[in-house]
């Protein structure tokens, strides 16, 4: 895998911050978005495959976000961040289409292992060789 791209949407400034540096140190290109509108553009252009999205963000939800992505991206890893958490709502999350759910506040070690995962099940399914 050539370069190992996450995107984080969150509208919370200090939780991209935060994400993105830790992100950064342990080796990923990190993409941030503060809402679903710029997430959007930035996959128009960008072959991102792991990504942590929030629920809660100003017009398009993260809910409805991970459909759309989901329209050209069965492949990727799509992660919900939120801060509200209840077993109906980890339900509706699997529904439109998210791989794992994280409840705020989430350990830093936590997403950098579900990203470590998420690139080594990338990997181990050759995605590469298709023209995603």
């Amino acid at each position: 895998m050539k370069q190992k791209k996450i995107l984080i949407v969150d509208d919370e400034v200090e939780i991209l911050i935060l994400l993105k540096e830790a992100f950064e140190s342990a080796g990923y290109v990190v993409w941030t978005a503060e809402n679903a509108e710029d997430a959007l553009n930035i996959l128009q252009t960008q072959s991102i495959m792991v990504m942590f999205l929030d629920l809660k963000l100003p017009g398009m939800s993260g809910m409805e976000l991970c459909k759309m992505i989901r329209i050209n991206n069965q492949i990727g890893i799509v992660n919900a961040l939120t801060g509200y958490s209840n077993f109906f709502g980890l339900l509706e999350c699997r529904a439109a289409g998210f791989d794992d759910f994280f409840t705020k506040p989430v350990s830093l070690k936590v997403v950098l292992k579900a990203a470590e995962e998420a690139f080594e099940r990338l990997e181990r399914w050759n995605f590469e060789q298709y023209d995603l």
